[in-house]
């Protein structure tokens, strides 16, 4: 009960940092708030769980910095309801936040070993994501078309994939660079052949590896 109550202050403060660098969506901060960021965690690191920066997890992935997840998410747009792919499901801490604001996620992980392991505790934490194993620069067609469309990995360009499993005022949010930096780009489709793009800030993430991203 102790420790409980030592990380519900510890998410307080990260909610309060998150606000001093410029997330305003009051939704995504309590989603943020709520989401017990130390499950996707071994406990050995649970120091660490609510410090803004990234965390290794193994198989050379990392758990996003909450800045990066709170940006990203606020910049989706996110409403009740809404059907959301994400590619890179990682430890499952982004698809956590989604869910948390009311989305239906469905994710894809290449490394099965971490998509396993992501399922079995969104699984424990009451969370009902479809996940799978495989290629996510090709989206996931047979249930698209989606509301939203989040890339949690670095892409050398846009996938065309992607982009068409998008619904008619849906919105992508990907970041586009090289291996080491990548500007986040946010994607609106307008109609069936007209896209809206519009470059935000810069990041770092793992490169998104795959047929339509980079080469293994």
């Amino acid at each position: 009960m102790i420790d409980e109550y030592k990380y519900k202050g510890a998410r307080k403060k990260l909610v309060e940092e998150l606000t001093t660098k410029g997330i305003t969506d009051s939704r995504v901060l309590q989603a943020i708030g709520e989401v017990p960021r130390h499950f996707f965690f071994d406990k050995t690191f649970y120091p660490h769980a609510y410090v803004d920066k990234a965390f290794p997890i193994g198989e050379n992935q990392t758990i996003s910095q909450p800045y990066t997840v709170a940006y990203q998410t606020q910049a989706l747009h996110i409403q009740q309801g809404d059907k959301v792919l994400e590619i890179g499901t990682g430890s499952g801490y982004q698809a956590a936040v989604l869910m948390q604001m009311g989305a239906t996620v469905y994710s894809i992980e290449r490394i099965e070993k971490l998509q396993v392991k992501a399922e079995k505790l969104l699984k424990q934490m009451g969370y009902s994501a479809i996940l799978k194993c495989g290629d996510g620069t090709k989206g996931w067609p047979e249930n698209a078309p989606f509301d939203k469309i989040i890339v949690t990995a670095g892409a050398p360009v846009v996938p065309n994939t992607l982009a068409a499993q998008l619904k008619i005022g849906g919105v992508m949010v990907i970041p586009v660079g090289d291996l080491k930096k990548q500007k986040m780009i946010s994607i609106v489709r307008k109609t069936e052949i007209k896209f809206e793009q519009i470059e935000l800030d810069q990041f770092a993430f793992v490169p998104l590896v795959g047929e339509k991203g980079w080469k293994n």
